[in-house]
């Protein structure tokens, strides 16, 4: 075991681990840290506790010293300059007339870089564009190709439920999504209901999925062929979620339907009218 912080640079951006030595900040305090991109001030989203040293990406640097109330004066500043040179970078962009969307600029806590994230549909070079912003700026300068996901997660807005997007407010990672998901939860798969406003597959498919999985194991599909207390039937209907069967029986040569619980019927065989798993 190993003990760690928990810090993060964004708003529900991704937490990484630090050493916090013989300090002990708060969650919610910001710290003082070196990172692959330079000294970064960021926020504790976690206090400091025991974690297995399999799950401690290596090396875990230390973090340098809690944040004063200089360092966070600085990064106010950071974020007032952020706003001049992304006025700066619009201009430049339409002066070249390079086919990108700035989405958002970053200082880093030590100036010594200044990256730009950008969408595009496809390669852009931008080598004359990254002179022009070295020589108004007089420092290093990234820019950085993003997909529509992380720019959605960098701009925020409103999804299609009415609440911030997920991936905006407390979402860390992005979790792969896939459209066997919408069809296991019975879902339209018209692209505008499952889609979310940055054109991908709702992140909120993911939340219920193990669930249904799990249900998907324990009930009978349409077509199955199952035993119930009035006989045996062929399921006609499943619904899922409350677990409710319709069965049709064969009584004295007429069919009828009937509604059953998942728990009351016996599965003889499943809906490709193969033989049921051995228990």
């Amino acid at each position: 075991m190993a003990k760690v912080i928990g810090v993060r640079f964004r708003s529900a951006g991704k937490i990484y681990y630090f050493d916090p030595l013989e300090y002990e900040p708060a969650a919610g305090s910001f710290v003082i840290v070196e990172t692959s991109r330079g000294v970064e001030c960021g926020e504790v989203a976690m206090a400091a506790r025991e974690v297995p040293q399999e799950s401690i990406v290596k090396p875990l640097r230390p973090i340098m010293r809690p944040a004063t109330s200089e360092d966070l004066a600085r990064v106010e500043q950071n974020r007032a300059n952020e706003k001049r040179a992304e006025r700066i970078a619009l201009e430049k962009i339409a002066k070249h007339k390079l086919q990108m969307k700035l989405v958002d600029v970053e200082y880093t806590f030590d100036n010594n870089k200044i990256l730009f994230y950008f969408t595009a549909d496809g390669r852009v070079d931008f080598r004359e564009l990254v002179k022009d912003l070295a020589f108004v700026f007089r420092t290093r300068i990234e820019l950085r190709q993003i997909g529509v996901r992380d720019e959605a997660k960098m701009l925020g807005g409103l999804g299609i439920c009415g609440r911030p997007f997920c991936c905006a407010s407390f979402l860390g990672e992005f979790q792969p999504v896939s459209i066997r998901m919408a069809k296991e939860q019975g879902l339209s798969l018209n692209p505008t209901k499952i889609s979310g406003t940055c054109g991908r597959l709702m992140c909120c498919l993911k939340y219920e999925q193990e669930a249904y999985e799990n249900l998907l194991r324990i009930t009978p599909k349409t077509g199955a062929i199952v035993s119930t207390k009035e006989g045996r039937g062929v399921v006609t209907e499943v619904s899922l979620l409350t677990g409710m069967l319709k069965v049709l029986l064969d009584k004295n040569g007429e069919r009828v339907a009937k509604t059953f619980d998942r728990a009351e019927v016996r599965l003889l065989r499943d809906g490709h009218g193969d033989p049921p798993p051995q228990q």
